[in-house]
């Protein structure tokens, strides 16, 4: 049986302990099913179970990131007969790490970051991998403590340099809570006849096309490209085109291709740049394991340099 998980992440004394306290509190949030509270991190304030409606929820502690196993959390929701799951997570911890210890049944419904307004900034400059691994998935931002004249456009670009879709949320120290509705205009024109992509904004491009595919389809796009070969491809016909791209950190590169119907492919080698100009097209095919995929059907292309920032990222 599926378990819903609920994920809190952020670092120390950024208000996720108060959050949860309070949803545990609340008896439209704690019904009376069996809850599992797990807390990877301690920070100045504690859990007061004696303002919980009932004495349906279990804490079970993580002290150390070696404890994050399937084995010691399959055993903590089993003995707790847990119906539901919230974590508190390490700030200092990747997610990646957590995901890969999740039992199986265990499906996270939800999962926000908490983030104090006034040194959130200062977490980005000193460590941006960390903060991109929260920011990566989460549905919402919260940052605490804010102060009626702070710039809400600072920590915004922020946040979207890495998520176009978390929600953002301002909470000032009255208590009173602001939703983020900055609009964000893209680098290119999405309805241009061409849609044509610069080096630098093939990141943002290739987020919102993964994101809003639907937008594109039967349309074109130009774009600088690096060529890849695949054995699931026809070479004469076929090339994979894409780019590396950093999602937050050097640590954290991979290689996003999509597939190119080319009629001339056999003219471009491997690792080659090209200028693609392409029309875009949802196919299944066996390069996507036989589900629908992107497909650039050529319209023209040219062997090109190497762009001078040849890895993309969100920033």
């Amino acid at each position: 049986m599926e378990i819903p998980v609920y994920l809190f992440t952020g670092f120390l004394d950024s208000g996720k302990t108060k959050f949860i306290q309070e949803t545990l509190e609340d008896a439209n949030f704690n019904n009376g099913e069996k809850i599992l509270l797990v807390v990877c991190e301690q920070g100045e304030e504690e859990y007061n179970s004696d303002l919980f409606p009932g004495d349906n929820v279990t804490i079970c502690t993580v002290e150390d990131k070696t404890m994050l196993t399937k084995q010691y959390l399959d055993k903590a929701a089993t003995d707790s007969k847990a119906e539901r799951i919230l974590i508190e997570y390490n700030g200092m911890w990747m997610l990646d790490e957590l995901y890969a210890a999740l039992p199986d049944n265990w499906l996270v419904y939800q999962e926000m970051m908490f983030a104090d307004a006034g040194s959130f900034e200062s977490y980005n400059a000193n460590m941006r991998s960390l903060v991109g691994d929260k920011l990566k998935s989460c549905e919402m931002c919260v940052f605490n403590r804010a102060k009626k004249d702070f710039d809400k456009m600072a920590i915004h670009k922020i946040v979207r340099s890495v998520s176009r879709r978390a929600q953002i949320a301002y909470e000032y120290f009255d208590g009173v809570v602001e939703y983020d509705d900055i609009e964000d205009p893209l680098p290119f024109d999405k309805n241009a006849p061409i849609i044509e992509i610069a080096d630098e904004d093939y990141g943002l491009w290739y987020r919102d096309f993964a994101e809003n595919t639907k937008d594109y389809i039967g349309k074109t796009v130009k774009i600088t490209a690096l060529v890849v070969r695949n054995k699931l491809i026809n070479v004469k016909s076929e090339m994979i085109v894409g780019r590396q791209i950093m999602t937050c950190c050097a640590d954290d590169i991979a290689f996003k291709g999509m597939l190119c119907k080319n009629p001339n492919a056999m003219d471009f080698a491997q690792g080659e740049w090209v200028c693609l100009t392409a029309k875009i097209s949802m196919e299944k095919h066996r390069v996507y394991k036989s589900e629908n995929g992107p497909v650039l059907t050529c319209v023209s292309c040219e062997k090109t340099t190497q762009p001078l920032k040849p890895v993309a990222d969100f920033f």
